[in-house]
């Protein structure tokens, strides 16, 4: 996969390219990473990318013609071009691994006031990340690069991702490492047992639990078997 960021401010990824599982993914080549500075399609003397507002207003505008040109240089019939802004559909991780099934993915940064409204006709889609202000996209599109880079194949092992909070329509299950007892709060025996099986039904009950106590509203449209359904049952009996 091949992930470009058209950014005010590319040296800001210098930082997230070259560090942990995003720069062993691109030393494998399992991904490619280009930031591509908006600013080069300037043809003003000063390479100036904004102006201010039609009507008034406080702030300026990322120019039309400046960030279409960096698109059009930047983009070819297998690019799926996001822009990141906060009126976008909010990112999830369903979200995720739709999006690493691109060959290319092109990603808008905004900065300033935002975009003139007429770039949103030259993407495929807007993403937000959650209902809140940033300064900028940049920090968005790291998020949204790194959740899926670490879908692609051999990035991370496959399990390491299977489990993750939200994979499953669940929260993850609650893990344990050394020592076994600390201060008195010991690992679950379950998970000491060697008992495959148990251990499952352990972590799918305590992933049900978390995500009923933590974030009930991902249980409106989750599917349960007959066993999550049993194991709901004994939840709601323990928690009351």
């Amino acid at each position: 996969m091949k992930i470009k960021i058209l950014t005010l401010f590319p040296e800001m990824f210098n930082g997230f390219i070259n560090e942990s599982i995003i720069k062993r993914a691109i030393d494998k080549g399992i991904c490619e990473i280009e930031c591509v500075d908006i600013r080069d399609y300037s043809l003003e003397k000063h390479h100036h990318v904004d102006d201010t507002p039609c009507g008034g207003g406080a702030g300026m505008v990322l120019a039309v013609d400046v960030v279409v040109r960096a698109l059009r240089a930047n983009t070819n019939e297998k690019s799926h071009v996001i822009m990141m802004t906060p009126q976008g559909e909010k990112y999830s991780q369903k979200k995720a691994y739709e999006l690493r099934e691109y060959e290319e993915l092109v990603i808008l940064c905004g900065h300033y006031e935002g975009f003139d409204e007429r770039i949103r006709s030259f993407v495929d889609e807007e993403i937000s990340i959650g209902d809140f202000v940033l300064t900028g996209g940049e920090i968005p599109a790291m998020a949204i690069s790194d959740s899926i880079i670490r879908l692609l194949d051999s990035a991370i092992r496959e399990e390491s991702h299977e489990d993750d909070s939200f994979s499953n329509g669940l929260l993850e299950y609650p893990q344990y490492t050394r020592p076994i007892d600390f201060e008195g709060m010991r690992v679950p025996d379950v998970l000491l047992s060697g008992n495959h099986k148990e251990i499952a039904k352990f972590r799918r009950k305590e992933a049900l639990r978390k995500t009923y106590l933590k974030r009930p509203e991902l249980l409106d449209n989750y599917e349960f078997s007959e066993e999550d359904k049993k194991l709901m049952k004994e939840i709601m009996e323990e928690v009351k």
